[in-house]
């Protein structure tokens, strides 16, 4: 309570006090006494306050404002009421006081929102900092109490990431970026607080608006598909998904590229892929497309990916030889196992449709005959020969290989092979005429053998025979020709170089032999070149009668004899050779040891020192005598007059050779011959 000069009071009452509630107001003085003192208290009629007067000891009255209800500052801040006080003298004498009651206010009233539900609609990808809306709450309390402050109240956990709200000012930002494929839609409540505590609540619902932002999302799904498929086949299924709305969300699909696909529409953003027309894996084993979706968004948004379509592979395709007939040449004599040939085909399919494998299906001898000539190995399709072929006996042959795939069901081609088989020269040439028997090789020599009848007056020139030979070889191994290796009169016979044909070299005389035995060698011009032999017997005579008697000297087996009794002597003969240069070996190996050893004293004239410069001395037996610087000599006793030797020179010593000193006195060692001189 305050007391102004101007008798005014001012009283601040709490809205907070209860009814009934007293107030002392200042008691009144007057200087008079008795009844004029006598004071009476009147209060200006209100129905919040009254006046209560209490008496205190020494009768004074003690004035009290009473609170009649409860005081609310929102409805009524203050009170002005008039205090009358009057005396009890006559006339009555009265003042008065103003008294201003303030009602100071107490937090009773919470903050109120303008709106129990705020909401806004913005665009998705707005930035941030960018104003969404404004709450506002009100408080009926004055200073501190009426002072209010905005935060979140039970908000999701993602709102205080993309929303922010301004407690003074209750507006609410973006913070971060907004979605609407993300979240379309935000519920969350906001709380005011005014200074002594107390609160109200609302809801904000925040509608995020889509924007085309988001391209088509394209998912496939395919197969790898067989080249047999006919058109129409479904190969690939595609998703397509705009997670825009509206005609953002509205998406169109095509295909872009070279391939037989085409595209198909079905619901919910399906597509489907199928062929438009015959696939060949051995031309295009795998079609790539593009897959190209589109929405009808502004600005119009597209996406692609790349469709990969595998054909898988059938076994459409028969294995292809290289070529459809084959030819080889192989050297007759091979070994078994050699390579032959080696064929090969190709399958244009993939996998085991594509592996091919190789066997014999037949030739010139039938299936049977080829296995025996040939085999082929399975895998790599090498000919290979079983046997050492003869070209004298087969000189080709054809075999059939076929070439298998290992599809279900296996597709198969066959390749012919012509197998050429190249001579050799492994055969000698073969004497028909003269035949063996007609050369004496009759066994038993129970016959005579047939022979040639050339008159003694036969030219030079004139035909004895013709040796008729054949080789089973061919080209230059089977060339044959003819040359005389032997003969009784190797210069009365000549045979032709290439015919075959023995003719007479000169004119026959009378001193020619009755019998003839002409031998002539067939070599062909292989390498190395085989040669064989051919004896012809012919007997010289006019006519045959004449030759007979010829025939009948000697038996059949006479000129066997003579062959035996020829190669008798050259063995004697070669054996005495080497009986000769053994003994000869012997001989110096015997002369070479001695030479070492030193002479023995019984042939000490063969010894190793040659010169000697002591004078001749004869013994009585053997005239033997030392010459100087020459051999030494052993004469039989009968050669003791000789008065010269005839001796080569003696070798001398380099040392005399060096020396002018003459020998023996001034004696010549040679005679005028250049014979050593025997000195008496």
């Amino acid at each position: 309570m305050r007391r102004t000069g101007t008798s005014v009071l001012d009283l601040e009452i709490g809205e907070w006090i209860p009814p009934g509630a007293r107030f002392p107001l200042e008691m009144a003085r007057d200087a008079d006494s008795g009844s004029n003192s006598l004071l009476t208290y009147q209060l200006t009629s209100d129905p919040s306050f009254s006046l209560s007067v209490k008496e205190k000891p020494g009768g004074k009255k003690q004035p009290e404002l009473v609170l009649e209800r409860p005081l609310d500052r929102e409805k009524q801040s203050s009170f002005e009421l008039v205090l009358t006080v009057v005396d009890g003298g006559e006339p009555a004498r009265s003042g008065t006081v103003l008294i201003r009651i303030n009602v100071t206010d107490a937090n009773d009233n919470p903050p109120v929102f303008s709106k129990s539900v705020y909401e806004a609609r913005v665009a998705e990808n707005l930035p941030a900092g960018s104003l969404v809306l404004r709450v506002v709450a009100t408080d009926a309390d004055v200073g501190s109490n009426g002072q209010v402050s905005y935060s979140f109240g039970n908000v999701p956990d993602d709102v205080p990431s993309l929303f922010a709200i301004h407690s003074e000012s209750g507006e609410i930002r973006t913070v971060g970026p907004l979605d609407f494929e993300e979240k379309n839609k935000y519920i969350f409540g906001l709380e005011a607080t005014d200074g002594g505590g107390l609160t109200d609540h609302c809801e904000v619902q925040i509608d995020i608006t889509d924007e085309n932002d988001n391209a088509p999302e394209i998912t496939i799904l395919s197969l790898p598909v067989p080249e047999d498929a006919p058109a129409g086949t479904v190969v690939a299924l595609l998703k397509v998904r705009d997670r825009d709305t509206g005609e953002n969300g509205q998406v169109s699909c095509e295909l872009s590229g070279e391939a037989p696909l085409s595209i198909v529409a079905s619901s919910g953003g399906l597509y489907k892929v199928v062929t438009s027309g015959a696939l060949d894996r051995e031309q295009a084993s795998e079609h790539r497309v593009t897959v190209v979706a589109r929405d009808r968004g502004r600005p119009e948004l597209w996406s692609s990916t790349e469709l990969v379509l595998e054909v898988s592979d059938v076994n459409d395709n028969a294995p292809e030889f290289e070529e459809a007939a084959y030819s080889a040449y192989v050297a007759e004599n091979n070994a078994a196992g050699a390579l032959v040939l080696r064929v090969q085909a190709r399958d244009a399919d993939a996998g085991a449709n594509g592996r091919v494998s190789y066997w014999l299906a037949g030739g010139s001898a039938g299936a049977a005959g080829a296995a025996a000539l040939v085999s082929v190995e399975a895998r790599s399709g090498a000919l290979y020969a079983q046997r050492s072929l003869d070209y004298e006996q087969c000189r080709e042959f054809t075999v059939a290989v076929r070439a298998q795939d290992g599809g279900s069901p296996a597709r198969s081609s066959t390749a012919t092979v012509r197998v050429f088989v190249l001579d050799r020269n492994d055969n000698a040439p073969r004497v028909l005429w003269p035949a063996a028997a007609a050369a004496g090789e009759a066994p038993g020599g129970a016959a005579a053998p047939p022979f040639e009848v050339v008159p003694r007056s036969a030219e030079a020139g004139y035909l004895v025979a013709k040796v008729v030979a054949v080789d089973a070889d061919a080209g230059r191994n089977a060339w044959l020709s003819y040359e005389l290796v032997q003969a009784s009169e190797p210069a009365l016979f000549r045979v032709g170089l290439h015919s075959g044909e023995v003719r007479t070299a000169r004119a026959v005389g009378e001193r020619d032999a009755a019998k003839q035995r002409v031998v002539a060698v067939v070599k062909d011009h292989g390498q190395p070149a085989l040669s064989a032999t051919a004896t012809l017997h012919v007997v010289l005579a006019e006519s045959l009668q004449e030759a007979l008697p010829e025939l009948s000297e000697r038996p059949a087996g006479a000129e066997a004899a003579e062959a035996a009794a020829e190669l008798q002597f050259y063995l004697v003969l070669a054996l005495a050779l080497l009986s000769a240069l053994l003994v000869l070996s012997v001989a110096l190996a015997v002369v070479a040891r001695l030479r070492r050893a030193g002479p023995p004293a019984v042939l000490r004239c063969l010894g190793a020192q040659r010169f000697s410069l002591a004078g001749a001395a004869f013994p009585a037996d053997f005239c033997e005598g030392t010459l100087p610087y020459s051999y030494n000599l052993c004469v039989p006793a009968p050669a003791r007059t000789v008065s010269e030797a005839a001796w080569p020179p003696p070798v001398l010593g380099l040392e005399w050779l060096l020396d002018n000193t003459p020998f023996l006195n001034g004696d010549s060692l040679l005679n005028s011959r250049g014979n050593i001189r025997v000195l008496p």
